[in-house]
């Protein structure tokens, strides 16, 4: 089969989804390998990213979904009328640094760094569907554990955990945590339509 077909099959495929589609699922589909769906997926995504097109192919682990691009995430709400969301504050930006950097945590790990009651904080952002429950701690109680989702790496335009900003610093005596580095990162994202106004799925 000609690359040029595949790819036009497998865009065809992520746009109808919308979802992350699992690689192995795709090559079933599609009638070839698994190597070959993420050697075309690489091929489609490099083709975006040159012609500046309004489309991102987000790779998470071994899923696959296509997504509109952050810098036209106001021209979508126009378009689509849609209100946009508030920007998350420096609080919830702080606990979802804290948890997509040392995930899965519990809410007692999150409040033990930032020194205040989280609890409402972490319910929004399971709300937002930006982090979500990933067990619970085999301890007294079974506290519940968080870890960042999928619409947490679409926000950040970022494939996989590997390629969050270095954050030097991450205290762990009580101490107010420095994010400044995400934090700048969810601010940018937040001003073009994200965390929660999300690049557009196709």
């Amino acid at each position: 089969m000609p690359m040029n077909e595949l790819e036009s099959r497998l865009e065809a495929v992520l746009f109808a989804s919308g979802d992350a589609i699992d690689a192995e699922r795709l090559a079933n589909a599609l009638g070839v390998t698994t190597e070959l769906i993420y050697e075309t997926a690489a091929s489609l995504a490099s083709q975006y990213d040159f012609e500046r097109r309004g489309l991102l192919l987000l790779r998470m682990e071994n899923r696959l979904q296509l997504a509109s691009r952050p810098d036209y995430a106001e021209d979508i709400r126009r378009a689509t009328e849609n209100r946009r969301p508030p920007s998350l504050g420096p609080a919830a930006l702080e606990v979802l640094t804290i948890i997509a950097y040392r995930q899965p945590v519990t809410r007692a790990f999150v409040e033990q760094l930032r020194g205040v009651d989280s609890g409402g904080t972490v319910s929004s952002l399971a709300e937002k569907g930006l982090i979500e429950e990933a067990g619970r701690l085999d301890v007294p109680g079974r506290p519940i554990l968080y870890k960042t989702t999928d619409a947490f790496l679409r926000a950040f335009a970022i494939s996989s955990l590997d390629e969050l900003p270095a954050l030097p610093a991450l205290k762990t005596d009580n101490e107010q945590l420095t994010l400044d580095d995400l934090a700048e990162r969810a601010e940018a994202a937040a001003e073009e339509g994200a965390p929660e106004g999300e690049a557009a799925q196709g």
